[in-house]
């Protein structure tokens, strides 16, 4: 969850679809974001548990998947940040120290 939360795309997402949910063609305009790389990061937020996706008919037919936040919450603390650590890689850990 918090590898998903990382990234500064995912947390706008987040934020968007905190309010009501949406379609992705829409957010996608919504957001400044192509539908590949949206796509992308909600497949990376459903997997962590935090929005779900539901495909739905419209009433012209036309296939529309819809994005909302699925219920949770994170409560972090110094032994969850500790477990998190443990599951970085070492690539993941060298790319932070050039960054920094």
């Amino acid at each position: 969850m918090l590898a998903a939360l990382a990234n500064p795309h995912r947390l706008r997402i987040v934020a968007a679809l905190s309010g009501e949910r949406n379609y992705v063609s829409r957010l996608a305009r919504e957001l400044g974001m192509s539908r590949p790389l949206l796509h992308l990061h909600l497949q990376r937020l459903e997997a962590a548990g935090l929005v779900s996706g539901n495909l739905e008919l419209s009433g012209e037919g036309k296939a529309m998947k819809y994005f909302e936040i699925a219920p949770f919450a994170l409560h972090l603390t110094a032994e969850n940040i500790a477990e998190a650590v443990r599951t970085l890689t070492a690539d993941a850990v060298e790319g932070e120290e050039v960054k920094q």
